[in-house]
């Protein structure tokens, strides 16, 4: 992905950011900037932007425990101030934009500022050569240095220079940012699902009313009621919430292997906590198995039947899932993915 042509800016120099990277500072310090330019400003205070950086990557940290690495004290630092601020995982991003600007907590302060002594002024490293800090301020102040911005001590101006170029590219220069973040996220995550979306998207999930009426509602109809495999207690159609095996802030889908009816209590006290194999595994296939039985005899033309092709993709009618539907071939599935998940930072349930 290339950056937009300028006649009059060294736009090589701007790529060149991203291509020495062992935090995710830079990113998420460019991503605020823009955002500030966005709203039409082009003297930002510092705070501001290190508050608009915690806040564009809450969920990714928080909610979907990406990693950023083992020299990346950013994360560490969101962890931190959630608790120091005592902010909800899922708080709207406003909302944690404004409590970091408002607070008065020195630790909350310190934690802030730290970024301070890493980011504003080693962007700038393409443009000034400097090795001391005091220096690359000075330099950035000339704006024939053709440095994005000029640092001060508590805020940044934008350099008249760049100011259009950035105002009118603000989307494809975001996007480049993204892009780049992807690439640095997906080389310490390897095997984590759909990182990209986990950078934008908010842990609001979709409507499960289409799998809970077309599917598990007519398993419902022929047994009766269903035993919680967390509690034991019987649920009915009109008494159960639809919940991820995996939570779904790891998977990322909703795919219908990957849900069962819970106990409406007992699924808001699993949050997004894994479940332990060795204790929740077998019921969890046992009901797995009776549904996909019932559904492939009642409905045997269900769209929700091919998603379990994701895991027995050999199948040659449909219709043969039942027969193939193999205890250890299913787990084989699951394992990775809690071991995975766990190494990511999600605890067990307890």
């Amino acid at each position: 992905m290339n950056l937009p042509y300028s006649e009059n800016l060294p736009i090589n120099l701007l790529a060149g950011c991203f291509n020495y990277r062992s935090t995710t500072y830079k990113f998420y310090w460019f991503l605020s900037l823009i955002q500030c330019i966005e709203h039409g400003k082009t003297k930002i205070e510092k705070r501001e932007l290190f508050a608009q950086m915690i806040a564009n990557s809450w969920y990714t940290v928080n909610y979907f425990n990406i990693s950023f690495g083992v020299q990346d004290k950013f994360q560490k630092a969101i962890h931190v101030i959630k608790e120091l601020e005592n902010l909800n995982v899922q708080e709207e991003l406003h909302v944690v934009k404004k409590s970091l600007l408002k607070s008065d907590q020195k630790s909350t302060l310190e934690q802030l500022w730290h970024f301070n002594n890493n980011v504003p002024h080693k962007f700038l490293s393409p443009w000034i050569k400097a090795e001391n800090k005091n220096d690359v301020y000075k330099f950035s102040q000339d704006y024939d240095n053709y440095c994005p911005y000029a640092l001060y001590n508590d805020f940044v101006i934008i350099n008249p220079k760049w100011k259009e170029y950035l105002q009118f590219n603000s989307k494809i220069l975001k996007d480049f940012c993204y892009w780049n973040l992807v690439l640095y996220l997906q080389a310490r995550n390897p095997s984590v699902p759909d990182i990209p979306n986990k950078l934008i998207k908010t842990p609001k999930r979709n409507n499960l009313g289409n799998q809970r009426n077309l599917f598990w509602n007519v398993v419902f109809e022929e047994k009766g009621f269903i035993e919680c495999i967390y509690t034991g207690n019987k649920l009915t159609s009109d008494r159960y919430e639809l919940e991820h095996f995996i939570p779904h802030s790891f998977v990322s889908h909703d795919l219908i292997w990957n849900l069962i009816p819970a106990d409406k209590s007992f699924n808001g006290s699993k949050s997004n906590k894994l479940p332990q194999l060795d204790k929740f595994f077998d019921p969890f296939y046992e009901l797995q198995k009776e549904a996909i039985e019932i559904i492939a005899y009642k409905v045997p033309k269900s769209k929700y039947l091919l998603e379990y092709l994701t895991i027995f993709p050999n199948l040659e009618e449909i219709n043969q899932l039942p027969k193939v539907f193999e205890k250890v071939k299913f787990r084989e599935t699951f394992q990775p993915l809690v071991t995975i998940a766990a190494n990511n930072g999600f605890q067990f349930l307890s």
